[in-house]
């Protein structure tokens, strides 16, 4: 049994825009790449379809509420890393390195 190999999506836009561009046939660019044409037809469609994304007004105003939501949590796990260290150091005076209590 092989394993399924994981493809960046730098290398999935890379292959999409050659299939995009027509120059190789699509088995042809599956024997370049060693991936299976219908991997590259997936990509190439969707390519196209995420394509009309780069300039609507509302995709743009998708990624910013989404760079919101980034830093938003980006912030709650730095609240919450200072109050598991906080506890963790309280805790270990309270019972001692041992875990157990005095």
């Amino acid at each position: 049994m092989t394993k399924r190999k994981r493809h960046s999506a730098e290398f999935k836009a890379k292959v999409a825009l050659e299939a995009i561009r027509e120059e190789l046939t699509t088995a042809e660019l599956a024997k370049k790449y060693d991936i299976h044409p219908t991997m590259i037809t997936g990509w190439k469609k969707t390519a196209i379809e995420k394509m009309t994304l780069a300039f609507s007004s509302k995709g743009a105003a998708e990624l910013t509420i989404f760079d919101q939501e980034v830093e938003k949590l980006h912030a709650k796990i730095g609240q919450l890393v200072v109050e598991r260290d906080f506890l963790s150091k309280a805790s270990s005076l309270i019972l001692g390195a041992g875990g157990k209590k005095r």
